[in-house]
Order: structure tokens, then sequence, then C-alpha cells
């Protein structure tokens, strides 16, 4: 079940004008949101900070307003069946609301963490980075990439090899009692778990430094995670650098004070 302009389906296909720019050019904008206790009002489920980036997004890009009473409406009805929602919104204004179940793992892959890849090429570094548009190519294709090497999760570099986000989320890491995630400067995408952390550890009194990540020190990590809004905080155990494997704890402390997070609400 979803809905997309103005309709509820139930079916897996919907129909686009052959001129659609969201597909001739995946021009839509778009954001994941985990729904804690089936509300959107849980302060984890941090509703308003989706709306907000959606929000700003439209302005930046100069479209239309969406009917946010209607994307309300429609997520308050899919949270009683899915704890994920993914809300689109088109260049002309459509909305295109589905719903998902959490990954069947996501405990597991929590607990023991995963294998992660470092992209060989700058060609996987994501156009508009700072902005959740639809484009998501190169983002798509490294992971496929990733995948074939036996990872979960693909890190994109840029031109100068620093490491500066996954596929799929932001980069976490620790080294000598600070934590460290790569800056916003545009070249990733602000995300808001990201944003939710940095408030939280700075709450905290907790020391976080946002800076480039060069290749060599990356690889100097005592910890290294990714976060987004659907799996909150996942660790590395390995990641493939080239044909170097570096291997990483998922039991560090460090990881404890981040988990600490979902748990204070």
């Amino acid at each position: 079940m979803y809905w997309f302009d103005g309709q509820w389906f139930d079916k897996e296909e919907i129909t686009l004008s052959i001129t659609e720019p969201g597909l001739l050019y995946g021009a839509t904008i778009f954001t994941t949101l985990r729904v804690y206790q089936q509300s959107l009002e849980h302060p984890l489920t941090h509703w308003q900070a989706h709306r907000d980036r959606l929000q700003k997004s439209v302005e930046q890009l100069q479209w239309p307003n969406p009917d946010w009473q209607i994307i309300i409406e429609v997520a308050q009805a899919l949270l009683n069946s899915y704890p994920v929602l993914r809300i689109v919104i088109f260049a002309d204004g459509k909305i295109w609301i589905t719903g998902r179940n959490l990954p069947e793992n996501l405990s597991q892959l929590q607990q023991q963490g995963i294998q992660g890849w470092v992209a060989d090429q700058t060609i996987f570094q994501r156009p508009m980075a700072a902005i959740k548009t639809g484009n998501y190519l190169t983002a798509w294709l490294a992971l496929q990439e990733a995948q074939k090497q036996e990872a979960k999760e693909a890190i994109l570099i840029n031109h100068q090899g620093h490491w500066l986000e996954t596929s799929t989320g932001n980069l976490w890491g620790w080294k000598e009692g600070v934590f460290y995630t790569p800056p916003e400067d545009g070249s990733i995408l602000p995300g808001i778990m990201r944003s939710s952390l940095l408030k939280y550890l700075s709450s905290q009194g907790i020391k976080v430094q946002q800076q480039p990540w060069p290749s060599d020190w990356s690889q100097n990590l005592e910890l290294l995670a990714y976060s987004n809004s659907v799996v909150e905080i996942i660790p590395f155990h390995r990641v493939k650098i080239q044909e170097k494997i570096l291997t990483l704890p998922v039991d560090h402390p460090a990881l404890a004070v981040l988990k600490r997070y979902f748990n204070v609400k």
C-alpha cells in the first residue's frame, strides 16, 4: 500500500509520463524516516527535522510547496503498518509516500558489525551531495560494487582520496579520545541522525571534530561506524582498502557512547 499523486495504490507499479523530470533526470527530493512507537511526535522519529529538510530543499530548488497536510495524513495512515516511511516530492509538487519494514537482521548488524569497501574511484561521489535528491545513481553503483567485494557498505571518496560518507549514511570515527565525522562542506549529506548525534554528544560534553578524513589518517582510526535514520548506528569490523584489509573492534567503549543516545528518551 502506498500513496502517489492523490491516490492510494496496492500494486507495485505507478504510471509516469515519459516527459516526467523525475524519470528522466532523477528530479525528486526525498527523506526516509524511522517511526518510533508509531508516532511522528516521538523524539527519535525526528519528524520536524525531516520536514524541515524537505522544505528547505524545495525552497533551494524553487519548486512548488507540497501539501503538508496530505503528507502528514498519509504518513499517519502508513505508520500503523510500517516502521519506515519514504516521502518523495517531485519537481511539480506531486507526492509519493511508501512504507517498509526494518532490515530483518538489523540487530545482528548493529552488534556484529559489517564489512565495508572504500571506493577506488571518485566517479562514485554523489552530485549535489548536500541535498537528498532522487539522483542516487553513483551511491547505488558504489553499493553494487561493494557487494561484489563481499561488503555491505561502500565508503565514498573525493578527488583527494578523503573519506566522505557511505552509500547510505554518515561516517563516525574515534581516535585518541575524540569522535570524528567528515565536515559539512557540500561533499556529504548532513544526515538527520548525524545532526542529532552531534547535538547529543555536545550536550554530554563529549568532544567531536568535524574535519577532512585523509586516507592514511582514516586507516588509523580505533573505531569506525556509520549512521542513518533507519539503522541508527552500525560499526565496521573490516574495511577493504584496495588490497589492504583494515580490522576494527565492534565492542569499543566509544560505540556504546553513541548507542546511549537511543536509550535516553
